[in-house]
C-alpha cells in the first residue's frame, strides 16, 4: 500500500513528554538526575553581564586623559553606588574640589588613560530556568540545565501566542462548537487555563486580560482580532514572545472552527487538573507547536514506551488540512491515489481522497497539504 508521512499534531491521552530546560549561557544546575521537580521549581540559574556605560571623567574634570587614574577614588573591579563620589580633582592647592559621581549602581569595569573614559558595568541580570512541567529529571547537562520527563496528556495546537504559563484547567463552554464569549470568563478564572469551543472574539480576549487568566485554549480565532490584540500583523515565522497577559493556544485554525472532538473530550476529562501551556509557534524549519501538557502522577517506568518510529499515512488515518480552501478541517483518508494529479495551479502532485469529519464531504487534497494527527 502506498504511504506518505507528514509530521503532525499530537493529541494524546497518555504519553511521555521530555522537556530540555537549558540556560542561555553556562551557570549553575540546581538538580540532579532522579530528582522529582515541580513546574515552578528553579532547576538552573546564571547571570548575564550587565550593560556597560561609558563615563568621560577627563572631560568632566577638565584634565588630561593620563591623569584620570590619579584622581579615581575607586579602582577597577570595585563596586559603586549611584550618587557615590568615584573621582576627585583638587585645584589651587586643594582649595577647590571637583567630584564625579557614579550615575548607576554597579562596578568599575575599566579606566583608560588614553581616552580618559571610565567604563561602568551595571549589575548582572539574574536568569533562572524552571522545570515548566511536573516530572522527574532524567538527565543533567553540566553547567547548562536538565531534561525533565513527565507522563502526561499532551495536546498540540495549530497556532499560539505568548510563552510558558501554568494553571488549573476550567471548561467555560458546554460543547466544542460553542463560542467562548466575554460573559463566560468569570472573575474566579484568574490564573486558570480557560477552555472554549469554536471561537473567541476581541471582546472576550479583553475580558480574559482584565480577569488575569493564565491561558485560553480555543478552536479558532480571526486574524483581525489577533491584530487588534497585538497592535500589528502577526508574522508567520515565530511566535511566543508576545506580551498579552496570557497564553493563547488555537487548536484548529483561523475563523470559527469547532474544536476537534478528541481534543475537547481530553480537556474536559482533565478539568480541575494542573497544566502547563505554551503558545510558541514556528511553522517553518524546525516546526514548533503550541501545546497543553497535563502531567499525571505516574512514572514512565510504569508504562510502555511509545515507539519512536514514524509510520506513514494510511487509509483510515485522521489528518488536519493545513492549506486553503479547507484549512484547519479534520478529515479521514478514504483513498490513497497513486497517480500524479493535476492541481488548479497546473502543477502535478500525489494526492489523497479525504472525507471531512464535520460535513462528510469528500475532497481531493495534495499530500503536502495535510498533517497527521498523532494519537
Amino acid at each position: 500500500m502506498a504511504q506518505a508521512f507528514t509530521p503532525g499534531l499530537k493529541v494524546t491521552k497518555e504519553t511521555i513528554v521530555k522537556k530540555r530546560r537549558i540556560l542561555p549561557l553556562q551557570g549553575e544546575v540546581l538538580v540532579k538526575k532522579g530528582d522529582k521537580v515541580s513546574y515552578d521549581q528553579v532547576i538552573a540559574r546564571t547571570e548575564l553581564p550587565g550593560n556597560v556605560q561609558p563615563l568621560n571623567v577627563a572631560n568632566k574634570l577638565g584634565i588630561a586623559p593620563e591623569e584620570v587614574k590619579d584622581v579615581m577614588l575607586k579602582g577597577e573591579g570595585e563596586k559603586i553606588e549611584q550618587g557615590e563620589n568615584i573621582a576627585l580633582y583638587k585645584s589651587f592647592f586643594g582649595l577647590f574640589k571637583n567630584y564625579v559621581k557614579a550615575p548607576i549602581d554597579g562596578t568599575i569595569d575599566n579606566i583608560s588613560d588614553v581616552t580618559g573614559q571610565v567604563l561602568l558595568r551595571e549589575p548582572p541580570i539574574p536568569i533562572e530556568v524552571d522545570a515548566y512541567v511536573n516530572g522527574k529529571v532524567i538527565d543533567v547537562v553540566e553547567k547548562e540545565g536538565a531534561v525533565v520527563e513527565s507522563v502526561a496528556t499532551f495536546i498540540q495546537g495549530i497556532f499560539g501566542l505568548s510563552g510558558e504559563k501554568n494553571g488549573e484547567i476550567v471548561i467555560a463552554v458546554n460543547s466544542r462548537d460553542e463560542e467562548l464569549t466575554a460573559d463566560m470568563i468569570k472573575e474566579e478564572y484568574k490564573n486558570k487555563i480557560v477552555v472554549g469551543g469554536s471561537y473567541i472574539r476581541a471582546k472576550a480576549i479583553k475580558k480574559a486580560q482584565k480577569v488575569g487568566v493564565s491561558g485560553i485554549v480555543v478552536g479558532g480565532i480571526d486574524d483581525h482580532d489577533i491584530k487588534e490584540l497585538l497592535g500589528y500583523d502577526i508574522g508567520v515565522a515565530i511566535t511566543g514572545h508576545e506580551e498579552i497577559g496570557f497564553t493563547l493556544v488555537v487548536t484548529e485554525g483561523f475563523g470559527e472552527m469547532h474544536m476537534a472532538e478528541r481534543t475537547f473530550d481530553l480537556l474536559k476529562e482533565n478539568e480541575g487538573e494542573w497544566a502547563s501551556i505554551n503558545g510558541a509557534t514556528q511553522i517553518r524549519a524546525g516546526v514548533l507547536r503550541p501545546e497543553v501538557i497535563i502531567p499525571k502522577e505516574k512514572d514512565s517506568a510504569d508504562m510502555a514506551k511509545e515507539s519512536t518510529e514514524s509510520h506513514g499515512l494510511e487509509v483510515g488515518d485522521q489528518v488536519r488540512i493545513i492549506r486553503e480552501p479547507n484549512f484547519g478541517e479534520i478529515a479521514e483518508i478514504v483513498e490513497m491515489i497513486p497517480e500524479l494529479q493535476e492541481l488548479e495551479s497546473e502543477s502535478k502532485a500525489r494526492t489523497f481522497k479525504v472525507k471531512l469529519v464535520e460535513t462528510g464531504e469528500e475532497s481531493i487534497v495534495p499530500r503536502a497539504n495535510v498533517e497527521k494527527i498523532e494519537e
